[in-house]
């Protein structure tokens, strides 16, 4: 049995009330948006422009409310498995919604344990991050049944690896993981209760993420 990483220290009702400020962030902005619309139709201003504003933000909130279910949320009952397929949609989706990175998916559909798909759509996340002016990201699966591997590659303008994530995940954490920083933590999380483990590389083209079942 492998050795809990140390850095994971959070209570429950810790982890369960920063992963709910964390969805609220995500959402918060493109609802906020679609009730600027609503008053900007309220005012008599320019029908078309309002709507176009309220369509995109309720676009952007439904797809981030979709991931966020798959990502954090428990997704059907306690032991339950989940559909690759529908942690692809839900990536591409979330990416498409902004409009500045492409996702190209690729290896076997098959259906594996909730946790390993929320570990999936997790790094997919600390991937995501990694560059804030977009780009494309790569996602593939090997054997995701069994002895699986999880591998995201990374590539855009002005990338870095996440730092928090390095830390929680290979060093020590030097201050509190708050809202913000919450996200790579879970991640980290969920690698160790699959039994996975995580890596991360750096060149001057491109990040990589992976995630690697460790055999018993």
């Amino acid at each position: 049995m492998m050795s809990k990483n140390p850095n994971l220290t959070l209570t429950g009702p810790d982890l369960a009330a920063l992963l709910c400020s964390r969805v609220c962030h995500d959402v918060i902005s493109p609802v906020g948006a679609i009730n600027n619309g609503l008053e900007l139709l309220d005012e008599g201003g320019a029908d078309a422009d309002a709507m176009d504003l309220i369509r995109t933000s309720a676009l952007n909130a439904s797809v981030r409310l979709k991931f966020a279910r798959l990502a954090f949320g428990a997704s059907g009952s306690v032991g339950a498995s989940i559909d690759t397929g529908e942690a692809e949609r839900a990536a591409k989706d979330f990416a498409a919604a902004e409009k500045k990175t492409e996702v190209t998916w690729s290896g076997p559909r098959a259906i594996i344990a909730k946790n390993r798909v929320k570990l999936l759509l997790n790094l997919f996340l600390v991937a995501y991050s990694s560059i804030p002016r977009g780009g494309t990201i790569e996602v593939t699966l090997e054997n995701p049944e069994l002895d699986a591997k999880f591998k995201i590659v990374a590539k855009g303008k002005l990338m870095r690896l996440p730092p928090k994530f390095v830390e929680i995940s290979t060093g020590e954490v030097e201050e509190a993981i708050d809202a913000h920083t919450i996200q790579p933590y879970y991640t980290v999380l969920l690698a160790d209760e699959c039994g996975m483990t995580l890596g991360h590389g750096a060149t001057t083209e491109e990040l990589t993420f992976t995630a690697d079942f460790i055999a018993a």
